[in-house]
């Protein structure tokens, strides 16, 4: 009944907010699987498998000649792993645990750490898988060299970054529309196998196709860290700068929209969905 409230510095109120984050985090690794290990073979399985069959299909239909001059399925790793990282960061942030939870009756818990810990916890299983499928082919015997390593891995973040804004806007007006959200996220992932440009190159396409692909902030993505991986491959028709952007301000209207339904929180949301 009578409690004594202790004041906390601005650091140590950081330390547990950031403890809260790390277990929030293991928590979302293994909510698809009791072990962790099983959770990381899992992706790695889905990421190795279409790896796997993008290289069937473009040695089948004979399209090996029309990708990148280097390592052939380096360049199909990186449209998958970038297209992955989109996908499953969009995924991870619109089924976040949202006001009407009942985690949120746990205090310290809160939306922002519970959109926090779904968005790391999806980069971390997909950097993990990344980094275990190019270290097996590097040691299979195919020394790869990646020409700008760092922009690379920039690139990654970017995908990552602009699949958390769009997963943010649509976890805001889930409450509303839970249908839509859950018809809309479908659509746009698999959308995404094609209008991510993860199969060809933007300096390939011809004008009318190129327009079809240029509002889509991951195509500009892929063809930008295509530029980074191989030495030869100059993007003319991409930049970084625009996704950056798109990003951003679907960030803050992702954080608006969630800050006016946390106010409008009703517990009877939950027997909507």
């Amino acid at each position: 009944m009578f409690q004594v409230r202790q004041r906390r510095s601005a650091f140590t109120s950081a330390l547990i907010i950031f403890e809260l984050i790390y277990h929030s985090v293991v928590h979302s690794v293994r909510s698809s699987h009791g072990n962790a290990i099983m959770s990381l073979l899992t992706n790695l399985m889905q990421m190795g498998i279409m790896v796997l069959a993008f290289y069937i299909m473009f040695t089948l239909l004979g399209l090996r000649s029309a990708a990148l001059r280097g390592d052939f399925l380096v360049y199909i790793m990186t449209g998958i792993f970038l297209y992955m990282t989109h996908v499953k960061a969009v995924g991870a942030v619109s089924g976040a645990a949202g006001p009407s939870s009942p985690m949120m009756l746990h205090a310290p818990m809160n939306t922002i750490v519970a959109i926090a810990s779904s968005a790391l916890a999806s980069l971390y299983l997909q950097v993990l898988s990344m980094i275990v499928i190019l270290f097996g082919y590097y040691m299979i015997g195919n020394r790869f060299t990646i020409e700008d390593p760092i922009s690379a891995i920039a690139m990654l973040l970017l995908a990552w970054f602009t699949g958390c804004a769009i997963g943010l806007v649509l976890l805001a007006i889930k409450p509303w529309f839970p249908g839509f959200v859950s018809a809309f996220t479908l659509i746009y992932q698999r959308a995404n196998m094609i209008a991510s440009g993860k199969m060809f190159v933007a300096n390939t396409l011809p004008g009318y196709m190129l327009a079809m692909f240029d509002w889509n902030p991951l195509f500009h993505v892929i063809d930008q860290s295509r530029g980074f991986a191989f030495i030869n491959y100059n993007p003319r028709y991409s930049n970084w700068e625009y996704p950056l952007l798109v990003g951003v301000s679907l960030i803050m209207i992702g954080l608006m929209g969630e800050f006016v339904t946390r106010r409008s929180a009703s517990t009877s949301w939950n027997a909507r969905r």
